[in-house]
């Protein structure tokens, strides 16, 4: 019979809110953790690299798939969560990068050419996204 493994959380009310950020602002990331990467992680198949192995507690990472500019200005969209030896427990941590999640969970964040823009650093991720057009445009 397959094992199955149950979802916890870490803290529910923050995981969903960031969950609902990432819905709302990557529509393929979302959708490729929650049709593929959850039903995989529910039948025992541990995705990503491991980070720590501590006291029989496995913490993980996955990467989401995302665009590459995005990357370049906020980082790797990635699934934390942690699997306890000897139980079918799985916890779901958080979604990363958190900053820019939870600001867009509380208000509306506008996009400039094509990525989310930080309100709290709008200059620097603006001079970012251009910095980085430059020098594509200069290879």
């Amino acid at each position: 019979m397959e094992e199955k493994y149950m979802f916890g959380y870490e803290n529910e009310n923050e995981f969903k809110k960031l969950e609902s950020a990432l819905k709302k602002y990557n529509m393929l990331a979302f959708k490729k953790l929650y049709f593929e990467y959850y039903p995989k992680l529910k039948s025992g198949e541990f995705l990503g690299t491991l980070v720590s192995n501590e006291n029989g507690v496995k913490n993980y990472e996955v990467k989401l798939p995302t665009d590459a500019l995005f990357v370049k200005v906020h980082g790797e969209v990635k699934l934390h969560y942690r699997v306890s030896e000897g139980t079918n427990n799985i916890t779901l941590v958080t979604l990363s990068p958190e900053e820019i999640l939870r600001e867009g969970h509380k208000s509306e964040l506008v996009a400039y050419k094509g990525v989310m823009v930080s309100k709290e650093h709008e200059d620097k991720d603006k001079f970012k996204i251009n910095l980085l057009n430059m020098i594509n445009k200069n290879e």
